[in-house]
């Protein structure tokens, strides 16, 4: 797994890991709250032939460096900028999942000119009617996240992911659990997830209005998918969100939870492919 310094004000010298695979247009898989890199998997296998496809490890996850600092969508997006200029990418289509689609987005409205065309996997956006669960509202308290961070274990992973999914398998449960577990469950990445409930929920609760209204300015294609049986982000702010963007389209997914990407591979990468072969349409 190659990985890269970041050369940019705050974010210089930390680490990126990243996977890259296959050759043409750069397509950037954004994972969300707790992914990494290699979660995009079967995304990445079935795209290669179509694009050079780059799946980092964000800062604060994965294998990547895990710095103490505000983990909030402006660092996230200068974070995604200074790896893109760090490989010398300089436009791009983003794939984001869940909190991921707001970083893709964050990203696109700091750059707009360097974004060709977005997808949003069981999208997260700011500005949208959204409740926080009441776990990620105890977390966001302090102390009293750091004490229940230390509790984390196999089997509550496992029972978490599991609820993320419609009909959960074991194999994708146990990958999401295990993949690199030691890099993604040591007390500074346990710091940098708290860290960026606590950011997130801040840029949403204050800043949320702001994004919503920036976000009328996007004029690029934008693909939406989510499952109807999606728990974590419900299907409902979905539809407030394509219903505020100007060019979006939504596909809906039946018998699905939050990872449309593993649960439904198929059917999403096939989607996915069409978005990235087509051409962008007249305004």
């Amino acid at each position: 797994m190659p990985e890269l310094k970041l050369q940019a004000g705050a974010l210089d010298g930390l680490t990126v890991h990243y996977l890259k695979e296959g050759r043409g247009p750069a397509v950037v898989l954004v994972h969300g709250l707790g992914g990494f890199a290699a979660s995009w998997r079967l995304t990445t296998e079935a795209l290669a032939g179509r694009a050079t496809i780059l799946a980092p490890d964000l800062p604060g996850f994965g294998r990547s460096a895990k710095p103490r600092t505000r983990y909030g969508l402006d660092f996230f997006a200068a974070a995604l900028g200074g790896f893109l200029d760090g490989l010398g990418v300089r436009r791009v289509t983003l794939v984001g999942h869940s909190l991921g689609a707001a970083v893709a987005l964050a990203y696109a409205l700091a750059y707009p000119g360097r974004v060709d065309r977005l997808a949003l996997l069981s999208g997260l956006v700011p500005g949208f009617a959204y409740e926080l669960p009441p776990v990620y509202r105890i977390l966001a308290v302090v102390g009293v996240g750091e004490a229940l961070a230390l509790c984390g274990c196999t089997a509550i992973y496992r029972a978490a992911l599991a609820r993320c999914f419609h009909r959960p398998r074991r194999e994708d449960v146990e990958f999401l659990v295990r993949c690199d577990y030691a890099a993604r469950t040591g007390w500074d990445a346990r710091a940098a997830y708290l860290g960026t409930v606590r950011a997130i929920r801040a840029d949403f609760e204050e800043r949320g209005e702001l994004f919503r209204r920036a976000l009328r300015t996007l004029d690029v294609p934008i693909l939406l998918i989510h499952g109807r049986e999606d728990r974590v982000v419900p299907a409902g702010h979905c539809r407030e969100v394509a219903a505020g963007l100007v060019r979006a389209e939504t596909r809906w997914i039946d018998a699905c939870g939050h990872f449309p990407q593993i649960e439904h591979a198929e059917t999403v990468n096939a989607w996915l492919a069409d978005f990235l072969a087509a051409r962008p349409a007249p305004r």
